[in-house]
């Protein structure tokens, strides 16, 4: 078997796992949408110059959607490790390195798919993406998807057990969410909640996501691209490292 096709059909065992994991599609897809329609509805009143509260917050609910799915990606490694399949992937005629990315390519695939469907409901807020805009926006999307499912990916190459990936899943999203100005201006935020939030590289994958789509953004363009693409690397490395040490 060759390295590529190695990549392929990982990546195919992962896209059909969560096809037929319903309930996680359904989950995934509703939980950003009920936000949007809470929270987005409940501060209509907020205005923020001529764009109100909810077309401000979408660009924030396309990044929840990559960001719950693809971290949870890592699910799939600690499943396989249980059930003995890990096992037979590892001793496999291909590279650890081809494992991780394919696993990597299969959690970026189904972040999209989640990602995309959100996106789709721009137009009934009124945000009108151009073929350049969304193209933008789709690449930005890649990006984010890619540096966290390497983090989940990490985190899965060191536990045992899905209840202490869920633990730390949890502990990790929120955070990394909630800090990220996906549901505030950072610019009215306290200072000391700016501080952290430079910190958080979400911060920057959602700035840019609203930079493309609203034309409006607390940092310039081209520093969140630089930091979430250098991010993304990072994870990328420090990911396919961690897999290597995988035992067989």
């Amino acid at each position: 078997m060759g390295e590529l096709e190695g990549i392929y059909w990982i990546w195919y065992r992962e896209i059909k796992r969560f096809l037929r994991a319903r309930s996680r599609v359904i989950t995934s897809f509703v939980q950003p949408l009920f936000l949007l329609i809470v929270f987005g509805g409940g501060f209509g009143f907020l205005k923020f110059g001529n764009i109100n509260y909810q077309t401000f917050l979408f660009p924030g609910i396309v990044a929840m959607a990559l960001l719950f799915v693809s971290i949870s990606s890592g699910i799939s490694v600690i499943w396989d490790r249980e059930f003995g399949f890990l096992k037979e992937i590892l001793v496999a005629p291909i590279s650890r390195l081809s494992i991780f990315f394919g696993k990597a390519l299969g959690g970026v695939s189904t972040a999209l798919i989640q990602g995309l469907i959100i996106l789709s409901l721009s137009f009934i807020l009124g945000i009108q993406l151009t073929p350049f805009s969304f193209l933008v926006s789709l690449v930005i999307m890649i990006i984010i998807s890619l540096s966290m499912v390497s983090v989940g990916l990490i985190i899965a190459s060191f536990l045992e057990s899905m209840e202490s990936f869920g633990l730390i899943m949890n502990f990790l999203i929120f955070p990394l969410y909630f800090l990220s100005g996906a549901m505030f201006p950072l610019d009215k935020a306290p200072g000391w909640l700016r501080a952290i939030s430079i910190f958080d590289p979400l911060t920057y994958g959602v700035d840019a996501l609203r930079a493309s789509m609203l034309g409006i953004s607390a940092f310039n363009f081209f520093l969140d691209f630089l930091v979430i693409s250098v991010f993304s690397i990072v994870m990328l490395f420090v990911g396919s490292i961690a897999f290597s040490r995988q035992k067989s």
